[in-house]
């Protein structure tokens, strides 16, 4: 069984905090996140501190934006006391609500909740193993995975139930978190201080685990680098790709240690030929390529690496390296995404810079009930149009549904990665 390393945070009036009894505020909440997506960490598990249901509320928020940002699974539990709370958290996009079997409500709640959403998405924490024996049966039926918080526990849940479950351990050596994972066949996964810390190396923990024996989530290869068609110098080029927006960033070499030692560490390790060394990008400047994948093309001679690019990949401070146009015709763009996004920019520039006669500054001028209007105008013209065997109406009708749509985007301040983010998760 593979074993996650997990993360926990604690929200407390939607901010970071540090723990169940410890509400001191910790750093950007969603840069925790983000690095969280790029450090190795498979699951979080976030815990709602609030005491009344206005601070609920903000953070079932918060837990909203929390997970059009995540790349992995969100757990969320607390302050869960109707089966209202449960469709909330699933409906902010986390993929399990994490039950108190302390809340007299609980056992009633797992029962409706499977029932409604299915036990998949049901998760219970647990501080002892009483449970099972006045429970057993509806546990093992309503819930899919157990969250252990007493260490105590540690290698004993096995006798008493065959449900998967993870542990939040309070010692955070590495020996511990191994011996932790070693306990039990059926524990997926440990959470710690030092496995949620923002400076702990991740993927050095998963390295240090495989060589225990300890299957996680590290980097593994489908050919190796004997199978790879080299240039002269024993070198192959590594073309190197933004992973969301598909823009190409640089292109650089790697020899045999850098490619392993890019699997290692999770960024891009490169072989210098000016400096015959290794360098890892962003070791110097904070500019790490966090990988998120790596392909060889069909005569595997050249690597093509999808990453998380943090900050310029170019030395210049460009985004890019490829900045200089050598031959450019004039053509239309077809990409979807940079036509939505050219005409969202168009909109956004007419708001800020009106020019007189613009339609676009006309609708901003009348306010949002005229733009409103005119959505619900080309939306019933749609609505119309899908009548008519032609299709080429529609299409126009689109169009300008897609236009005004984009009017009303633009005067509410909600941008098109905003809504894919969104999307993404339905």
């Amino acid at each position: 069984m593979k074993k996650n390393l997990i993360a926990t945070i604690y929200l407390k009036n939607g901010k970071l905090v540090s723990g169940f009894n410890d509400y001191t505020e910790q750093d950007d909440l969603m840069e925790r996140i983000r690095l969280y997506n790029d450090n190795g960490i498979d699951k979080i598990y976030l815990f709602d501190l609030s005491d009344n249901d206005a601070e609920h509320e903000l953070n079932l928020h918060t837990m909203k934006e929390i997970n059009r940002i995540s790349e992995i699974p969100v757990y969320a539990g607390g302050n869960i006391n109707r089966l209202e709370d449960i469709k909330k958290i699933l409906y902010a996009g986390c993929k399990k609500a994490i039950l108190n079997p302390v809340k007299d409500v609980t056992a009633q709640l797992s029962k409706e909740g499977a029932m409604r959403f299915g036990k998949e998405t049901l998760a219970l924490s647990i501080h002892n193993v009483d449970l099972f024996f006045k429970q057993k049966e509806d546990v093992e039926n309503n819930t899919s995975e157990l969250i252990v918080l007493d260490p105590a526990l540690m290698g004993t849940l096995g006798n008493v139930t065959d449900m998967s479950y993870s542990m939040i351990l309070t010692e955070t050596d590495n020996e511990s978190i191994c011996k932790a994972l070693q306990s039990d066949d059926t524990i997926n996964g440990i959470s710690s201080k030092t496995i949620s810390a923002p400076d702990t190396d991740i993927m050095a923990l998963k390295a240090y685990l495989k060589e225990q024996d300890i299957e996680t989530g590290h980097l593994e290869t489908s050919c190796e680098w004997s199978e790879f068609k080299l240039n002269s110098d024993g070198l192959i080029p590594v073309i190197v790709q933004d992973y969301k927006t598909n823009d190409v960033l640089m292109l650089a070499y790697m020899n045999e240690e850098a490619f392993y030692t890019t699997l290692s560490l999770g960024k891009m390790t490169y072989y210098s030929r000016s400096r015959n060394e290794l360098w890892t990008k962003g070791m110097t400047s904070g500019h790490y390529q966090y990988v998120k994948a790596l392909s060889i093309d069909c005569d595997k001679d050249t690597i093509l690496a999808k990453v998380s690019q943090i900050g310029a990949a170019c030395h210049t401070g460009k985004r890019s390296c490829f900045y200089t146009d050598l031959v450019k015709e004039e053509y239309k763009e077809k990409n979807p995404l940079e036509v939505f996004e050219n005409e969202y920019n168009i909109i956004l520039d007419r708001k800020l810079h009106p020019k007189e006669g613009s339609y676009t500054n006309y609708l901003f001028d009348k306010g949002i009930d005229k733009i409103l209007k005119k959505v619900g105008e080309e939306a019933t013209e749609i609505v119309i149009a899908a009548k008519n065997p032609d299709s080429e109406e529609i299409k126009y009708e689109i169009a300008d549904f897609l236009y005004h749509m984009m009017v009303m985007m633009v005067d509410k301040g909600i941008t098109w990665d905003e809504v894919l983010e969104e999307l993404s998760q339905r």
